[in-house]
């Protein structure tokens, strides 16, 4: 549906002007090319298209407006042209004529010509006869008619161009009528040319149509946009492409876009590594149990310990299960994870609950982790019971090459909330239901053969019985459960009807279905094809959500070729591994969600999968049948591979089984009679090709599926081609499918809009790299485009039409898209309006999402049309493939739901099938295809040859001479065009490494049609230069000559490596697109000559490089080659016959110096066995280069004797095209003889380019600068500044400081503040922030002092300060978020920044506070600056250090400030993905630096004080001699150490390595841990820079066999220590001289402070009275006092210098951030599974060299000892006790009460009361004391124990475990065992007080704790009170059974030993007997009662039971007495 304008002319226009329209129509306005310079007329003659998507209505108007156009001013209306459509509605063609009107509604004499048409969907509006569909509007000029153009139709959306219909050719002078200036592609960076761009053939170059009218160029230089932009009175800014053209589409309009990417990357296994944590579980239901957890990934089981009768068993076991599969296996396992109770060798155990998830669910979580998450368990058995429990846990799935960032891991004792960390992916409700999944299995059809058995073949023989050997049936596999239907036996359209039924809980966090139609065998069963759904495309989450639903529809699978032989090769792509290479089968089927009540009693419980019948479908259910029609013509077979051999060559192209001749069905499928609905007997008979002379009324044909066979001919040494030239062989395949198309139109509308979207993307990301200007503009524009994209698509899929087979997910998912796109657009909106320069990457990463989503959403679940096959065969031997989605070339009349590829030439690589095309061999090209398709239905197919190039005839079989719609079978072609083809091959960079010495020798080979050529090959590189033009000759285009201009064919150059023996090796490959010139236009810019551009090289799906090049396609015109531009280059005679690229092409030179430092080579391995012993470096660029001195003996001294040399160098002006740098390092050998070690190519000089600072900056701030050495030239982006004011780089958003700038330092950081308070104070908050505020108040703790406080105190302290950060920064980021969605930011942000300018303001303190605590990459802290302040400051702190979870190097950019670190490569990349990583090929490291800049230098800089030539830029920068330093390594612990030993756990112990030191540190290994806290030091002497790579390693130790690698962390001290952030001793935050604090580095802050001044070359320090100090033109204050360990106060000068240390990034020039003190979080990495973390390890290092003062000793960080302490619990009484048992004698109830006790974790060491026998009331006396010692660690809550594991352990293992005292009730029972009835557990850290009474005890104390007051026996030593004993009912509610009142002390283990106390009632400190009334021997006083009770109430029915069964055996044995008697009696007749 479309609206078209023909605006004509505009007539009786005044004066003389530039004249514009604008024509507008439902909002969506079009501009036409400024007409410069009109008098009295303009002829505008363009074509304006709009696309309806709903009907127009009669009376909606069109607007045309006339401008005057000015460059400088708004443009003045001259007049207004409106229309209503009722008209153009009626009769859908209108030709109109009138008047314009002015601002004032009156008439003017100005009059205008259009033409509109509308047409209608399908056709339906107006009088379309035939004739007219068939006709080519054009322009009713003087005298001119029309042109009856055959088959040609308005519709032709895809060509602008003359509208030369494919048959007949018209002459030139038709007027181009309805050409869509929309259609146009506009690129506003190509203005510019992009550089690096993968693929330039959707884009186009700017054209200048010369031949054609003044039309406009096809691409809007950025002058234009512009102009444009003021032409309607907006800034340029603002401007989007989008409003400037129309509706954007790919100017290619007869050529579609190639794939680049070649390999199928599904099917390759990976490694994966799912690691689990069991930390715990709550509440689980059941009574006194004994919990094990049970973990199973796939098929894989592992368990953890058992936990003795507790309901809440704490593990903290971890688990690690390795997987090598593909990812589509991976991620489809089953997570499972089971609570069992009481296993052992003897019973299974019972299952208490159970929670499954798969791993793509775990995968997809942000880090790929659940961490800290509570399970749900729920029992699978029972679906009305609720939840079983909770079990906390932490998952992560790995794969290679993911780095997962833990949280730290430190005390975590935050009292979890179970309800806020639930295991489930965002989204998922907490509540989860039962639902059962119906699969309802229809039937299937066009399954292949399966003769699997032989026996079928030898029964085929004998009897002739020839029944379809196939017998199938569908398995459905869900959540790890499978079900089956029937198998239908000898069918190849099994009928089934069934449905399966699996109960799970909704939703499930499962997220594939797998469907599969497998052959029954007595063998094997194998499968015949695979199918799965995703049920986040079935369904819909959200609040106006559905749940999933399918069908009844067909979905069609694919696999193996059908042929079927016995051993299958490509079994593995019916298992749905991999894309299939053939159609399968396809099958009906249906899936809805039923949510269960649970509460409904006739529910059936159980969860296992049933099968039952299921009703049939009506037959036209999914759609009427229609018949579809696919035409393809193969235009051009080339680069066949040679390896297939010279047998003839046919393609084949199939569609389901359509056109499958070798081995489709035996019959095709006869359905369509009861389908068709006419059901006439012919059909099927045509459909069986049996009736070649019918002929109706359409002359049905007989689809042709393949081509011809034909001989290839030889391309070149690789490859053939097949002899298409001016004979393009045709197929066409007439096939019957079910009419769904709207569900593909309506994924093809939002495939574009995502196409256009990626397209946009890709141009930004492009103009960001090549720092082109503004990208921010592009990005509105994109944004502008996808909004009205979205737009667009609402209105257009609202249009569906409601047929009676849209099925419920066809109408929930319209809904769903359009609310997700009208939502989208809308965000695009207010995004477009909130790019700013600085906004531009965070929004960019957010339109990064909006194309995930576009992808997720266009992908259309349920299938219709199968995909299409190309087969290409050789000798009826299919060799390779390619498949073509039915959508792409799905024909629509709306453009927009048009496939992308429908009637366009597309070029398709065809590949290898199946594993075959895994590796190298799925990287050469089988053949490479240009193939034109087009599928729609057949009563469209009018227009199939519309897009075809033209000037052709049609050749048809002698059936369908004269039928005008008979397509052809082949197309002659009359036109053909020469061309030359000149490719500029200049340079390529950063190659594939094929040869063992890491490096290639490289050429190229450039494909065009059937030509091909070489460059010469260069020896040894991976950057080659070719610099050599490449000339084809003779290139003959067939086709018209003006569409060749805008769709040239593309040019395929592949690298290879020229190897001596063998062939070359493969190494890459690119397409281009040539810039074209025809014979009549003129070569001048701006396309000419062509500029040089990087083309991505791909090998396989991964990057291989980029190549540097032009490509020009010159059309030899009637002159000959004579009117061809010269070849004007500097001939090169030397290079022979190799022309050099020319001169207008190759890139403009000017002389460049490079400077290298050269300081040394480390790490060097062994070549050829030999180890290196005189190393030289060569640096070689642009052909020039130095080499550096030689190393005379490696071993002895690694490093270079002269530092510095530099060659000059021609180097392109545009640094984008500069060459890369090789640097290679040869060792030299006896006799001259060279090897080479390894090499590396820098491929960007980049970051080595100097700028000289322009001169107006004043002189002596460069001086300093330059001084500086290499710092300045490199990291600062900022040059020179003028001196007044100084912007203090801390934060993004900065207070600019003034000259004098105050830093003040807070009184608390300062040392004078008595520490002890704090201490206390911080517990005192830390328990407070816990505890909820109670028991805070009366604290009766002695005071910590000084002496408590140590190492681990800061540690701790400084952990929980980055938790805070963490969690501010995450609040901070969520606030920024919602405050941009409130503001548009710009105006506030200025204000802010005014109001943080006040220097010695709060603001600018806090914010300094801030800065010192935040780490410097926390981007997102600059949001919260004051607000959060106070809190802070009013807690007074223990000194902290900073703790970063990753390594030092990342933070400080590896520390590369002037030293960088090249990794020497050696050694061939592996072909395979998986097994060579860069780590292995690195032989060595070259340790220097790069410096490059424009000859010459300004004077100045060399003039400068001090500057020493020999070291050029690089001044200042120390000597290399070796240097001794002492090393001190400091270990402080492991996490998640991956487990060694088959108990899943290990014995790890520290291994050190630097140089020839090597400490195991194995006897004091930590036994059985996985989170080992080491607290260890280690000194080392070590000489730089021989020793200079420290290796810290964590081994496992074994008691047999060799110890084994965990992991290891390598640390390059060197680079470290002569860094300029000073990385030799950490910072501390404040300065002490004793306690905990000790300042550890041997020099002082003040002599630190003046040798970075001295080194700098700064001004300073100065200091001056009251506490201030100046440094360059900063001024810093701090206190001045200091207090040594006897309290003497002393002056000092040592807190301000700190204070400048702290802020020396501030220092202008000279400054950099120094390393604080710190820890840093190191990943352990195991050689063996490169890339997968193996634990982490916490530990720092400080180096100090040997000529210096010696460091005090080490600081001792050996982990805390745990505190002895003893628990004493007496427990008083109980009360209100259930009664469990009915007395014997009496029938009352009653209980026999004791009380057991433990301290969490030792079971084994539980206490009892004595019992109180016969309790009637629930009441209990006991008097009774436990005794608990335990060893606790005060810092991280936990309670140490060591034991054995087993009887079998070595050694005691240690655990650590919450201190928790379970106290439990139970009735005693002689006989049975004992019964239990309540518990309560008490963690001691935080429990409720107890009651005063018992009264006041209630169950609240329990579930209410968040409201209650805590508090922890820590403090309180001594607590009284009752608690309630709670248990569960039968409803799974917990219920109060019974009261106890206990009293805890805690005492020190000194304690105790002074006021020692018994155990029960035992001295010393015996507790009286309690007072138990008399009740047991009840019975025995009152006897008759008792006496009454037994024989009235309990054995009343026990007696009359016995009396009548005594009667019956009186009766019976009477009975058996007299029988004999009587029986005689009556025979003898007495």
């Amino acid at each position: 549906m479309a609206l078209l304008l023909q605006l004509r002319t505009v007539t009786g226009l005044r004066g003389k002007a530039d004249r514009i329209a604008k024509a507008v129509f439902r909002g969506l306005s079009f501009y036409t090319r400024v007409l410069e310079n009109c008098e009295d007329e303009a002829r505008f003659d363009e074509t304006f298209r709009w696309p309806v998507a709903s009907n127009i209505d009669g009376n909606e108007i069109l607007e045309i407006q006339v401008f005057n156009y000015s460059k400088v001013f708004t443009n003045r209306l001259i007049g207004t042209f409106q229309m209503v459509l009722q008209k153009v509605v009626e009769e859908g063609q209108v030709e109109v004529t009138d008047t314009l009107i002015d601002d004032n509604n009156s008439a003017i004499q100005t009059s205008i010509s259009i033409e509109i048409r509308y047409q209608a969907l399908d056709g339906t509006v107006g009088a379309w006869n035939d004739k007219e569909f068939l006709e080519t509007p054009s322009v009713h000029s003087e005298g001119e008619g029309r042109y009856p153009l055959e088959t040609d139709s308005l519709l032709s959306s895809h060509r602008q161009g003359l509208d030369i219909s494919p048959g007949k050719s018209t002459q030139q002078s038709t007027e181009r009528s309805f050409r869509s200036k929309g259609k146009e592609k506009t690129k506003e960076h190509k203005a510019g040319k992009g550089v690096f761009s993968a693929m330039k053939l959707g884009k186009t170059r700017p054209s200048k149509d010369d031949h054609r009218k003044q039309d406009e160029p096809a691409v809007l230089e950025a002058e234009d946009l512009d102009r444009k932009a003021l032409l309607q009175g907006l800034e340029p800014d603002t401007i989007s492409l989008a409003s400037v053209t129309a509706v954007t589409t790919n100017v290619s309009n007869k050529r579609s876009k190639p794939d680049i990417k070649m390999e199928p990357s599904a099917g390759r296994p990976m490694d994966y590594q799912v690691s689990i944590t069991i930390i715990e579980a709550r509440q689980l239901v059941g009574l006194n149990m004994d919990p094990m957890v049970c973990v199973e990934v796939g098929e894989e089981k592992k368990y953890t310990s058992m936990k003795e009768s507790t309901n809440c068993p704490y593990y903290n076991e971890y688990f690690v299960f390795d997987f090598h599969v593909p990812p589509d296996v991976m991620f489809d396992k089953i997570i499972k994870l089971s609570v069992i109770h009481s296993k052992n060798l003897l019973r299974s155990g019972t299952l208490v609950g159970s929670f499954k998830m798969d791993v793509g669910t775990v995968y997809t979580q942000p880090e790929h982790q659940f961490y800290h998450k509570w399970a749900i368990l729920s029992d699978p058995e029972d679906l009305t019971a609720g939840l079983k429990g909770y079990l906390k846990c932490d998952i992560a799935v790995v794969g290679k090459g993911d780095n997962i960032k833990t949280p730290h891991k430190a005390n975590e004792t935050e009292e979890d909330d179970i309800e806020g960390n639930l295991l489930l992916p965002d989204g998922v409700p907490p509540e989860r239901q039962w639902a059962r999944f119906y699969i309802k299995i229809y039937r299937a059809e066009g399954l292949p053969r399966m003769n699997t058995s032989i026996m079928a073949n030898v029964k085929k023989a004998l009897i002739g019985e020839n029944k379809d050997l196939v017998d199938p049936y569908v398995q459905v596999v869900f959540a790890g459960q499978k079900g089956k239907t029937s198998i239908q036996k000898s069918s190849y359209e099994p009928l089934w009807n069934e449905q399966i039924i699996f109960t799970e809980m909704f939703p499930p966090l499962c997220k594939r279905i797998k469907i599969q139609i497998r052959d029954s065998d007595k063998v094997n069963d194998v499968a015949i094809g695979t199918h799965f759904i995703d049920l986040r495309k079935i369904s819909n989450e959200g609040d106006k959500g559905f749940l999933p639903t399918f069908g009844p529809a067909w979905v069609n699978m694919y696999g193996s070729t059908r042929n079927y032989t016995l051993m299958d090769e490509h079994q593995e792509l019916n298992e749905g591994l991999g894309e299939g290479v053939s159609f399968r089968a396809r099958l009906l089927m249906s899936l809805a969600v039923e949510i269960l009540d649970t509460t409904n009693p006739e529910i059936n419980s159980s969860t296992e999968v049933q099968v039952e019948q299921a009703t049939s479908v009506a037959d036209n259910c999914t759609g009427k049948m229609e018949e579809f029609f696919l035409f393809g013509a193969f235009l051009e077979a080339t680069m066949i591979d040679r390896k297939i051999g010279d047998k003839p060559i046919n393609f084949e192209v199939t569609i389901g089984n359509y056109g499958n001749q070798m081995d489709g069905m035996s019959k095709p499928i006869l359905q369509r009679k009861k389908e068709g609905g006419d059901g006439n007997e012919e059909e099927s008979e045509l459909l069986q090709n049996s009736s070649e002379d019918e002929g109706d009324e359409d002359g049905e044909m007989v689809s042709v599926s393949s081509s011809q066979p034909m001989k290839p001919l030889v391309t070149d040494r690789n490859y053939f081609h097949l002899p298409y030239f001016e004979r393009k062989p045709c197929i066409y395949i007439k096939s019957w499918w079910q009419d769904q198309r709207r569900r593909l139109y309506n994924a093809n509308i939002m495939d574009k809009i995502a196409d256009k979207l990626e397209e946009g993307l890709n141009d930004v990301q492009e103009m960001i790299k090549t720092e082109k200007p503004h990208p921010e503009r592009r990005l509105r524009g994109v944004l502008e485009e996808l909004s009205s994209g979205c737009l667009h698509f609402v209105t257009l899929a609202d249009k569906d039409q409601h047929h009676s087979s849209r099925t419920r997910l066809d109408r929930e998912r319209l809904k769903s898209c359009m609310r997700e796109l009208e939502n989208m657009g809308q965000q695009a909106t207010t995004l477009r309006s909130q790019v700013k320069k600085n906004t531009m990457k965070d929004k960019l990463k957010l339109v990064q999402n909006f194309l995930q989503k576009l992808r997720f959403l266009a992908d259309e679940p349920q299938h219709t049309i199968p995909d299409i096959f190309i087969w290409m065969m050789s000798n009826n031997k299919r060799i390779a493939y390619a498949r073509v989605p039915s959508k792409d070339i799905l024909y629509s009349i709306v453009d927009e739901e048009m496939g992308k590829d429908c009637a366009k030439v597309k070029t398709i690589f065809l590949k290898l099938p199946g594993k075959r095309g895994f590796g190298p061999a799925g990287w050469t090209v089988q053949a490479k295809m240009e193939i034109y398709l087009w599928l729609g239905l057949n009563k469209q197919r009018k227009d199939f040859l519309s897009g075809l190039p033209c000037g052709f005839e049609e050749k048809k079989t002698a059936r369908g001479q004269n039928l005008p719609s008979f397509p052809p079978i082949s197309l002659l072609y009359t036109k053909k065009q020469v061309f030359q083809l000149r490719a500029h091959m200049y340079q390529a960079r950063s190659l594939f490494a094929a040869d063992s010495s890491g490096l290639s020798d490289p050429f190229a080979r450039v494909f065009f049609i059937s030509q091909s050529q070489c460059t010469e090959v260069l020896n040894e590189t991976l950057c080659p230069t070719w610099d050599q033009l490449l000339v084809f000759d003779n290139v003959e285009l067939y086709g018209e000559a003006h569409e060749m201009r805008d769709d040239p064919p593309i040019i395929v150059i592949e690298i290879y490596d020229q190897d001596t023996v063998g062939k070359a090796d493969f190494m890459g490959r690119t397409f281009a697109k040539p810039v074209v010139k025809m014979s009549d236009e003129q070569y001048c810019p701006p396309r000419f000559p062509p500029q040089l551009e990087y083309y991505q090289i791909y090998r396989g799906n991964s990057t291989a490089g980029d190549l540097l090049a032009a490509f020009e396609l010159l059309q030899i015109g009637p002159g000959g080659k004579s009117d061809l531009p010269p070849i004007d280059g500097p001939m090169d005679m030397d290079r022979g016959p190799i022309l050099p690229v020319p001169l207008g092409i190759r890139p403009v030179l000017s002389k460049y110096r490079v400077e290298v430092l050269f300081w040394g080579l480390r790490d060097l391995k062994r070549v050829n066995l030999a180890q290196v012993d005189r190393p030289r470096v060569d640096i070689e660029c642009a052909g020039k280069g130095v080499q550096s001195a030689l190393i005379q003996n490696y071993k002895k001294n690694p490093n270079f004797s002269t530092l510095v040399k530099w060659f000059e160098v021609d180097l392109p002006e545009n640094e984008l095209l500069h060459p890369p740098l090789n640097i290679r390092v040869v060792d030299c050998r006896a006799f001259g003889r060279y090897t080479l070690v390894g090499s590396h190519a820098v491929s960007s000089l980049r970051k080595f380019i100097y700028r000289p600072p322009d001169k107006k900056a004043q002189h002596w701030n460069m001086t300093a600068k330059h001084l500086n050495g290499y710092l300045a030239m490199t990291n600062r982006a900022h040059r020179s500044r003028p001196t007044g004011e100084i912007v203090v780089n801390m934060e993004p958003e900065v207070p600019i400081k003034k000259m004098e700038t105050m830093v003040k330092l807070e009184a608390n950081s300062d040392a004078v503040v008595k520490l002890d308070v704090s201490e206390e104070e911080k517990e005192r908050k830390k328990k407070k922030k816990k505890g909820g505020g109670g028991g805070g108040e009366e604290v009766e703790e002695e005071e910590p002092d000084d002496s408590m406080l140590d190492w681990w105190s800061k540690y701790f302290a400084s952990i929980e300060t980055m938790k805070e950060q963490l969690r501010q920064q995450e609040a901070a980021a969520a606030e920024a978020e919602e405050k941009e969605e409130m503001e548009m930011a710009e105006g506030k942000q200025v204000g802010n920044k005014r109001g943080s300018m006040a220097g010695k303001g709060s603001k600018a303190q806090a914010k300094n506070k801030e800065k010192s605590k935040a780490p410097k990459d926390d981007k997102k802290k600059k949001q919260q600056s004051a607000p959060e302040l106070p809190e802070k400051k009013n807690k007074p702190r223990i000194d902290e250090l900073k703790v970063f979870n990753k390594e030092l190097e990342t933070e400080f950019d590896n520390f590369e400030d002037w030293l960088h670190t090249f990794n020497l490569l050696r050694g061939k990349i592996g072909d395979n993905d998986d097994n060579a990583t860069e780590e292995e090929r690195i032989v060595g490291r070259f340790k220097g630096s790069i410096c490059v800049y424009k000859m010459p230098l300004p004077d100045d800089i060399t003039k400068e004080a001090g500057y020493d030539p020999s070291f050029g830029m690089f001044q200042g920068i120390p000597s290399n001699d070796p240097i001794n330093v002492l090393v001190r390594v400091y270990v402080v612990r492991a996490t998640d150490l991956h487990p060694a030993d088959i108990n899943g756990k290990a014995d790890p112990y520290i291994a050190i390595k630097l140089g020839k030191t090597d400490i195991k540190d194995k006897e004091n290994y930590i036994s059985k841990q996985l989170n080992p806290v080491f607290g260890k030091s280690f000194d080392i002497e070590a000489t730089f820079p021989m020793e200079s790579m420290l290796t810290v390693a964590v081994y496992d130790w074994d008691l047999v066999g060799t110890d084994d690698l965990i992991g290891e962390t390598k640390i390059d001290l060197e680079n470290r220590y002569y860094s300029k952030h000073r990385a030799t001793c950490g910072v501390s935050h404040t300065y002490s001289i004793h306690g905990y604090n000790t300042w550890r580095d041997p020099m002082k802050p003040s002599q630190i402070l003046s040798k970075l001044c001295k080194d700098g070359k700064v001004d300073g320090p100065h200091y001056g009275p009251g506490g201030r100090v100046k440094v360059a033109n900063r001024v810093f204050t701090g206190p001045t006092e200091i207090e040594d360990e006897n309290g003497q106060k002393k002056q000092t000068d040592e807190h301000l210098a700190l204070a400048v240390l702290r802020h020396w990034e501030d220092i202008p020039w000279a400054g950099c951030k120094l390393v604080p003190e710190h820890v840093e979080t190191r990943p352990l990495l195991n050689p063996d599974k490169p890339g997968i973390e193996q634990g982490r390890l916490e530990m720092w290092v400080d180096m100090f060299p040997m000529d210096m003062p010696a460091p005090g000793p080490a600081i001792d960080i050996s982990p805390r000892k745990p505190k002895k302490y003893e628990l004493r619990v007496i427990v008083w009484n109980t009360d209100e006790v259930i009664l469990e048992d009915d007395d014997y004698f009496t029938g009352e109830k009653s209980s026999d009460i004791f009380v057991r006790g433990w301290l969490k974790g030792q079971q084994e060491d539980k206490q009892d009361t004595d019992v109180h026998y016969h309790s009637l009331t629930g009441e209990g006396n006991f008097n009774w004391r436990y005794i608990f010692p335990f060893d606790y660690l005060m810092a991280e809550e936990k309670i140490v124990i060591s034991k054995k594991e087993s009887m079998f352990s070595w050694d005691e293992t240690e655990y650590k475990i919450p201190a928790r005292l379970t106290l439990q009730v139970w009735d005693a029972d002689h006989f049975s065992a004992d019964d239990f009835l309540g518990a309560i557990e008490l963690d001691l850290n935080r429990f409720p007080r107890g009651a005063k009474t018992s009264k006041q005890c209630s169950l609240e104390m329990v579930t209410n704790e968040a409201e209650l007051p805590m508090i922890s026996i820590f403090k309180q030593k001594r607590v009284k009170g009752w608690w309630p004993f709670v248990a569960r009912d039968e409803n799974d509610e917990l219920e109060v059974t019974g009261k106890v009142e206990a009293e805890l002390h805690l005492l020190t283990a000194e304690e105790a030993e002074k006021s020692p106390a018994g155990l029960a009632r035992n001295e010393p400190d015996p507790l009286e007997k309690p007072n138990r009334p008399d009740t047991s021997f009840i019975w025995f006083l009152n006897p008759l009662k008792s006496i009454k009770y037994l024989i009235c109430t309990r054995y009343k029915w026990l007696i009359i039971k016995i009396v009548l069964a005594l009667l019956l055996l009186v009766m019976v044995a009477l009975f058996l007495y007299s029988m004999p008697g009587y029986m005689v009696k009556k025979l003898l007749g007495a």
